[in-house]
């Protein structure tokens, strides 16, 4: 059963009792039947402990949120710059203005959250309102999907923290990331703009997926968020875990690795990685379903291996062959990449207070990693380019148990 079967006992009951003795529910991996809010980033239970141990001034909450208050887009005096067009790719490019805004409604819906700040609250739902009046088209060359991508999964998680504020206006919100970001998203998981299924690296899959699963859940549409676990599981791009952790090792200690997707061309798109497939697991985890330990935990392997060379140690690598363009020309990957090595992403609390705190397993590497780069802050603190702002961090403050 799944975890979400687990959880609606008297659904499942229900459900039970009116298919008779011996059968069972054909639609067990289906949509939740009520979703839960918040359900995506973070929980009631996230929230209420980030709230509980900050103000008894307990590490390292305490250290996330002080990281968190020190950034400059957490402040409630931040003027977003909303566009009609946002260009990733190509010319005119002015995505930049975006990301930054998603990063100030994010952090002070997240001040909002823990401590009731009112003044941060309304800033947050005056950034999400400013850009769900203005903002009609997204667009670039192939990059258009990738803003699509991240900034819609991005987008829908700032709303959801401020989808009950009383100023935010969550229909018009919804209808803006339906009508502008989904279209998107859609196209990308079913044409792959036109290339070969292979062409596109595992995170622009990954971040696809987590948008449709954003949009599905603040929307409450169960077909999107079924479309998203689905392809998760079983698509045809690099995004599934099949094909995301294409191989798996075992090292000298007797660890299970999995050699990512992207391993082979460099380690800034491969942490990236674990951070897109950390926040789809994570919102999957908060409306019941454990995509974290989908395929015996084939995420946490492939988390681990990208952790462990990450961290200065050798790992195994097996020679990678995809296809390319439109006609599917071979292409090869024969070592992993130490370009970017030990680059520093806040994707790793996550991960590490989910497998080790709330499984129990060793997580060794991974949990090495993550008290490496404690406490995590997010946009703002990685760097002004597009990279830095991937992640919505702040995974000390919010995961630590």
């Amino acid at each position: 059963m799944s975890r979400r079967g687990l959880l609606k006992t008297a659904g499942g009951l229900t459900a039970a009792l009116a298919l008779g003795a011996g059968s069972a529910p054909t639609a067990a991996d289906a949509a939740p039947a009520a979703f839960t809010h918040p359900g995506m980033l973070h929980n009631w239970g996230d929230i209420n402990r980030a709230k509980v141990r900050v103000a008894a001034g307990n590490d390292p909450w305490l250290s996330g949120w002080n990281r968190l208050t020190a950034n400059a887009h957490a402040q409630s005096t931040w003027t977003p710059r909303p566009q009609a067009t946002v260009v990733r790719g190509g010319t005119g490019e002015n995505y930049g203005l975006l990301y930054n805004d998603i990063a100030a409604a994010y952090q002070n819906a997240l001040r909002w959250q823990v401590t009731g700040s009112e003044a941060h609250g309304r800033c947050a739902a005056n950034i999400l309102n400013s850009w769900s009046s203005t903002l009609t088209t997204v667009t670039g060359n192939a990059d258009r999907f990738l803003a699509a991508g991240i900034y819609g999964w991005q987008l829908a998680n700032a709303a959801e923290l401020v989808r009950d504020h009383v100023a935010f206006d969550l229909a018009a919100f919804q209808e803006m990331m339906v009508s502008v970001f989904y279209p998107l998203n859609n196209q990308f998981l079913t044409g792959h703009n036109d290339a070969c299924i292979t062409n596109y690296w595992a995170n622009w899959d990954l971040c696809t997926i987590a948008s449709v699963m954003a949009i599905g859940i603040l929307t409450e549409d169960a077909a999107k968020y079924d479309q998203a676990v689905t392809y998760f599981k079983s698509g045809a791009g690099n995004g599934s875990m099949a094909h995301a952790v294409p191989y798996l090792h075992t090292d000298a200690d007797g660890y299970a690795l999995g050699q990512y997707q992207e391993s082979g061309r460099d380690q800034g798109h491969t942490v990236m990685g674990m951070g897109q497939l950390g926040a789809i697991c994570e919102m999957a985890w908060n409306q019941g379903d454990d995509l974290y330990s989908y395929d015996s935990r084939r995420f946490m392997k492939a988390a681990q291996y990208v952790a462990k060379y990450n961290l200065g140690n050798d790992v195994p690598f097996t020679t990678y062959t995809w296809g390319s363009g439109q006609n599917c020309a071979q292409q090869s990957h024969t070592v992993v990449s130490a370009s970017s090595r030990g680059q520093v992403r806040p994707v790793w609390a996550m991960l590490h207070y989910h497998y080790n705190r709330r499984l129990g397993l060793d997580d060794k590497y991974i949990a090495q990693m993550c008290f490496s780069v404690a406490p995590e802050g997010g946009g703002g603190d990685y760097g002004s380019t597009s990279g830095g702002y991937d992640q919505l961090g702040f995974g000390t403050l919010m995961y630590a148990k």
